[in-house]
């Protein structure tokens, strides 16, 4: 058989192959392709949630001498003893929670890892799980990659507080977890400690588990304070708490974060994470190990200055702002005054004519629910922020 022969007939087996699709999510993510958009028409790019300014330099030397020093080996699978203890120390000081830090902290490449290996290490085909919408993207490929369903609950925009009747009437013997995100990726909206006591209420007597992505904990603002899931006595022993060091310290390519959970479900995780990474980043550990020994930025102040610049500076534009972001990295506006194009087209429309990027929110809806609203990076220097609403002014 000729070697053209050979490999048409690999060709044709390779097409007939038959690869599962794991999720209902089509193609590429919003993010990706808002970022390569924004490329492409060269436009400034306040779509992904990456900031444009420099880390600390004291985190970047601690990196550089971590490496110099030879700390360049795995790491225990668990995560570097010295940054566990110091995780456990922040909480305590923070929120005055006690922690464990050997059996309830497991550290991870990122918090969206943790957030797969959490529903990983409790979910079974055929289970459901509860996700509030509008929902960070990743939630739902990776409840269905585990065989389970994702039921949505949309939020009441423009607050996007919760319905918890809706919420009541969601559970069915079939659910066994619950995911919830404060501060609120994309909205900015925060939870309330009688937030929480609902979410108590609605599962008390069950045997649901509770995933808290508090990514964004320690950036609120206007003098807001974060509580989490561990600070509430009932819920933390059915809860992963997590989060990630690349939204705190503002070095989101360095991909690191950590899950918090009592001993079992900690047991339960690890058995996932140990055969999917086993290990993280050991250099980026000791260097971050190193800076929140020694760390006392107000972290959230620094946001919420250039929250407030931005703010100021989109009022001369025609956009809406119905409620300022509460915490996190981003403001949600809305195009109301400027046409009725559904939101995934004004996207396109707006980087392309005036070169400025943004996701649409509808991108973070299961069924594409479409309240004609962006959303807006603002994590960026202020000269990026100039340049951007110098360019949205021009919108008639």
């Amino acid at each position: 058989m000729s070697v053209v022969a050979i490999a048409g007939f690999l060709l044709l087996l390779y097409c007939s192959m038959h690869i599962p699709e794991k999720h209902s999510a089509a193609g590429t993510t919003i993010f990706t392709v808002m970022s390569a958009m924004a490329q492409q028409h060269n436009a400034i790019n306040l779509s992904q949630g990456f900031p444009d300014f420099h880390i600390d330099e004291r985190l970047s030397d601690a990196l550089g001498q971590a490496a110099a020093g030879g700390f360049n080996q795995y790491a225990p699978m668990a995560g570097l003893p010295a940054l566990k203890r110091q995780i456990a120390e922040s909480f305590k000081r923070r929120y005055n929670v006690t922690v464990d830090p050997d059996t309830e902290v497991t550290i991870t490449p990122g918090a969206t890892y943790a957030i797969y290996t959490a529903f990983t290490a409790i979910l079974s085909p055929g289970d459901e799980v509860i996700v509030l919408e509008p929902a960070y993207d990743s939630y739902i490929p990776n409840i269905e990659m585990n065989g389970a369903k994702a039921v949505v609950v949309s939020l009441q925009a423009p607050s996007f507080t919760v319905d918890w009747q809706q919420v009541r009437d969601a559970i069915t013997p079939k659910t066994k977890a619950i995911i919830v995100n404060t501060p609120h990726n994309p909205t900015g909206a925060i939870w309330t400690k009688q937030d929480w006591d609902e979410l108590a209420a609605a599962v008390r007597g069950t045997e649901i588990f509770i995933l808290s992505d508090e990514v964004y904990e320690q950036l609120l603002f206007d003098g807001e304070q974060h509580y989490s899931v561990l600070q509430h006595e009932e819920l933390r022993p059915r809860s992963f708490a997590l989060y990630s060091f690349g939204k705190v310290y503002n070095n989101t390519g360095w991909k690191m974060g950590y899950c918090i959970a009592p001993p079992a479900l900690t047991t339960a995780f690890r058995r996932i994470h140990q055969f999917l990474c086993f290990t993280v980043n050991t250099p980026a550990q000791y260097a971050l190990a190193s800076h929140l020994a020694n760390d006392t930025e107000a972290i959230s102040a620094v946001m919420q200055r250039k929250r407030d610049y931005f703010l100021e500076l989109m009022r001369d534009t025609p956009f809406t702002i119905h409620q300022p972001a509460k915490g996190s990295y981003f403001q949600l506006a809305s195009y109301e005054r400027i046409n009725d194009m559904p939101d995934m087209e004004f996207a396109e429309w707006l980087t392309k004519e005036y070169g400025v990027a943004t996701i649409p929110v509808s991108a973070f809806y299961k069924s594409g629910k479409d309240d004609r609203l962006i959303r807006f990076c603002f994590a960026k220097k202020e000269e990026t922020l100039n340049a951007a609403v110098e360019r949205l002014m021009k919108i008639s």
